[in-house]
């Protein structure tokens, strides 16, 4: 009988490895599943890597430009709609000195938070529904449009201002809240294992960048119209040349949001669906191996015979180990303790950080003053100083701690920073609460920038990267949706609360007269970030894990020890943070002759990859003596033994050399990868067990 011929596909080089070719001739779904999934997993760091973070993060550039823009244009919103006594008000202009109402300036804030909320439930069910490419384009299209929409408005006779940015703020609220999820998942579902964490805190880094980027605007169109702010005294003494300017002024930096989006939207509409979705929920098996093939090249789709396609989701699709989405299978899986646990630990947490966080985010000019950094002796003065010191505590505290959390994440872990971080901010918020009175301008200042860093080099990042994480491939957007969700729930309560705290004063004030319960809020958040530190235990460490494992499969012999699932540590009842061994910039080497896949040492192409699995953590040490159930198996040998036979096949031991530095952007193979033959005899070594049907972490 003539051997059999397989179709293979041509293309590819040292930096853009054809994986389509590898598993081409592979029969069974779930061997092939599994196996084309740990070739992503892999996969070395190159340029497609970074472009899909840029692509994903153009989006968060965008989202934290567009919410936290409020900042700068409610001074300017407030000379142009609300100037002159409220007796002067005329066609929904003027009445109150020029100064935005606090009803006002909490129904803008909110109203965003109100739409994101919206948008990341929806956009979050739906990318579960109907996948991820289909969505994705979609809500970068509805920010594009309201943020355009949002700087044309004017106030009338019929229509007050208020409602009209309430109206449009919350339509772009929902495509923000969309650009959460899909960002969030897309970008772990492309990940490498070892820098998943780095690309996604990458993405959520342009979070600051947008930040930074506002105040620039802000600062620039202040400049151009220097001369003319430069003659009132303060807001209730701009004439009309002021209030044209001031006018112009707050489009301008409403609007030029909108331009980096344009470039995106292409990129965003063109990407290919991810092979995990394409797996799992689709089960298109032929179409998942020739879109990653099409991604690893950097192309817009795979090509497959349909004709073969549709003949293997009639045979495959039966066949894949992976229950279907469904509402009552949605309800099985959150109603278990140990998955329904993990969500209520990534929705708090986010919950409670984004309480503080755009508690103050939010309100940074009310906090600028109180400092005593936003007031002057003009109008120019006050724009000046509120874009100088946004962009002060932006480069200072902000940005570093983002840059921080890429370079730690996959070191340090989710976990231990997410929990180092409630634990700093409570400090802080409770020294500023308690101590308030005692403490200088440079002092407030000085806690304020520290605060910053621990937000971004702490929960505000690790709250976004987990939910994307730890829930299956079928519910990984609709987890992350509902976490993120909850989180924005606590931004709206945040300024419910905040915002007449923080305005409780005179009009006309000075410093900290003109927020004198500022330490009552301070206390808030204090309390706040300690129920964030307890609430954390909930949630898993990820680091190291495939996204398969931390769905619940067990781990596989084909990708440990490599740029897949880097292997574990024993688990300990009283450790918080087990997890995967470090990856990321600090890659854990291998011991000197423990073989290449981890201390379970090389394994036999005869070896089951669960029975290997089993055998490495057996195969452990604890620094002063040996594991118990390794002294028993050497006094009492049986030859019955299933974990004598694995030991038996792994026992072939050969070293290399350990990677050093430069083999962090390429691919870490701690011995030889299997060919086309040897996975074939892993096939039949993976029929020694029976195959996991579970999705869950046991």
């Amino acid at each position: 009988m003539s051997p059999r011929t397989y179709e293979r596909t041509y293309g590819g080089n040292r930096a853009f490895h054809n994986f389509f070719n590898d598993f081409s001739h592979i029969q069974d779904p779930n061997l092939r599943r599994r196996l084309a999934l740990s070739e992503i997993d892999k996969i070395p760091f190159g340029l497609y890597h970074v472009r899909a973070v840029l692509v994903a993060g153009i989006g968060f550039f965008l989202d934290s430009y567009d919410i936290f823009a409020i900042n700068l244009v409610i001074t300017l919103l407030g000379v142009v709609f609300w100037q002159g006594a409220p007796s002067d008000a005329t066609h929904g202009y003027g009445g109150n000195y020029g100064i935005l109402p606090t009803s006002v300036s909490q129904a803008l804030k909110a109203s965003t938070s109100a739409g994101i909320v919206i948008g990341q439930v929806v956009f979050g069910w739906l990318a579960d529904k109907y996948g991820r490419r289909k969505m994705y384009g979609v809500e970068l299209g509805i920010i594009l449009v309201s943020t355009l929409c949002c700087c044309l408005v004017a106030a009338s006779q019929a229509v007050s201002v208020t409602g009209l940015m309430v109206f449009w703020r919350v339509i772009m609220g929902i495509g923000i809240g969309g650009d959460y999820p899909l960002s969030s998942v897309i970008t772990s579902e492309f990940a490498p294992t070892r820098w998943r964490g780095a690309m996604m805190a990458a993405v959520f880094s342009m979070q600051g960048i947008g930040q930074l980027f506002a105040a620039v605007v802000a600062l620039i169109v202040t400049a151009s119209f220097s001369s003319v702010f430069k003659q009132a005294s303060d807001v209730d003494h701009c004439d009309y040349t002021c209030q044209i300017a001031a006018d112009r002024c707050w489009r301008i930096i409403v609007g030029v949001g909108a331009a980096p989006a344009v470039f995106a939207l292409y990129y965003r509409i063109t990407i290919p669906e991810t092979p995990r979705y394409t797996f799992e929920v689709a089960k298109d098996v032929e179409k998942a191996a020739a879109d990653i093939k099409a991604y690893i090249s950097s192309q817009y789709e795979g090509e497959v015979d349909e004709v073969k396609q549709a003949r293997m989701k009639q045979v495959a699709s039966p066949a894949l180990a992976i229950p279907a989405a469904s509402w009552r299978d949605a309800y099985n899986y959150f109603t278990q303790w140990k998955n329904a646990r993990v969500l209520l630990g990534t929705a708090f947490s986010w919950f409670l950080l984004d309480f503080a966080f755009y508690g103050l985010g939010l309100n940074n000019q009310v906090i600028l003053q109180v400092i005593g950094y936003a007031d002057g002796d003009s109008l120019h003065a006050i724009l000046h100083r509120g874009a100088v010191g946004t962009i002060i505590l932006v480069v200072a505290g902000s940005l570093p701690g983002y840059w921080t959390s890429i370079f730690l994440i996959d070191t340090v872990g989710r976990k231990p920073i997410q929990m180092f971080g409630f634990a700093i901010l409570t400090i802080i918020f409770a020294v500023l609460g308690f101590c308030y009175d005692r403490l200088g301008k440079g002092s407030l200042l000085a806690l304020y920038v520290i605060a910053n860093y621990f937000f971004n080099f702490g929960p505000n990042t690790t709250t976004f990267i987990i939910p994307g994480e730890c829930f299956p491939t079928r519910y990984r957007s609709t987890g992350h949706g509902i976490s993120a969700a909850m989180g924005k729930v606590g931004a709206i309560l945040a300024q419910v609360i905040s915002v007449p705290l923080l305005r409780k004063g005179t009009p006309y004030c000075q410093d900290r007269d003109c927020s004198p319960w500022i330490d009552k809020l301070m206390q808030i958040f204090a309390l706040f970030m300690l129920f964030g530190l307890f609430v954390s235990l909930l949630v898993p460490e990820t680091k190291g894990y495939t996204l398969e494992e931390l769905a619940g499969e067990d781990p596989t012999s084909y990708n440990s020890g490599r740029n897949g699932s880097i292997m574990t540590r024993r688990k300990k009842w009283w450790n918080p943070f087990t997890g995967g061994k470090p990856a990321g910039f600090i890659y854990s080497r291998s011991r000197r002759g423990r073989g290449n896949f981890g201390p379970g040492g090389r394994v036999g192409i005869m070896t089951s990859p669960e029975l290997a699995a089993q055998n490495a953590s057996q195969q452990s040490r604890r620094f002063w003596r040996w594991n118990r159930q390794e002294q028993v198996a050497r006094r009492c040998p049986s030859s019955g033994s299933t974990a004598n036979i694995a030991r038996t096949t792994t026992a072939e031991d050969f070293t290399t050399l350990p990677p050093g530095w430069g083999a962090g952007w390429g691919r870490v193979d701690r011995g030889i990868s299997a060919g086309s033959e040897d996975i074939r005899l892993h096939d039949v070594g993976h029929l020694l067990v029976e195959q996991p049907t579970s999705d869950t972490r046991q």
